[in-house]
């Protein structure tokens, strides 16, 4: 099924993916707004892509959909390793990029925020290894022919599916 959101595509992938090709960044705020009205406290976003791919610009259009003041500037934590942001929910954006791996990020202690009231929004979440968390999203974004960029959502455990569901039944309907 495809769906057509402005001018963005959408399409479902195998495993209740959601496949979103968005041809510039100003379209990027259509999935995000989907995303965001189906988050909840508690929710783990991981997003994977190479350097570059737009995890911290997903990150920045997710605050601002989840309300979070202007003044509060979102970037990347690389060196800070976390970063927190007041909006509708708490949101805690990680960047494990720096660490070695899960003895690392146990070390610094930051899968205690997957047990906070907030959104987790983790980048290079390949570090967490066994800690990974069983009921999360994956957000895979990659530079794609013809278009700026791909992103696609897959639901992992099962609070994440049905939440995918209603994002793609939201993008279903036309937008004024």
């Amino acid at each position: 099924m495809t769906l057509h959101a402005n001018q963005s595509i959408f399409t479902r992938g195998a495993n209740g993916q959601l496949i979103m090709t968005c041809r510039t960044l100003e379209e990027l705020p259509t999935l995000v707004v989907a995303l965001a009205s189906v988050l909840e406290a508690g929710d783990i976003v991981l997003l994977q892509g190479e350097l570059g791919a737009g995890k911290t610009t997903l990150t920045q259009f997710l605050a601002q959909a989840l309300g979070v003041d202007p003044d509060q500037y979102v970037a990347s934590p690389s060196f800070g390793l976390m970063h927190e942001y007041s909006g509708r929910l708490p949101v805690f954006h990680m960047d494990l990029y720096r660490l070695g791996g899960e003895e690392d990020v146990e070390l610094a202690g930051l899968t205690d925020f997957f047990e906070q009231q907030g959104v987790c929004v983790v980048e290079w979440p390949d570090r967490l290894g066994s800690l990974t968390p069983d009921d999360r999203l994956e957000i895979h974004i990659e530079h794609a022919p013809s278009a700026t960029r791909r992103f696609t959502l897959t639901p992992r455990g099962q609070v994440w599916r049905p939440k995918v569901d209603r994002m793609a039944e939201s993008l279903s309907k036309p937008r004024n």
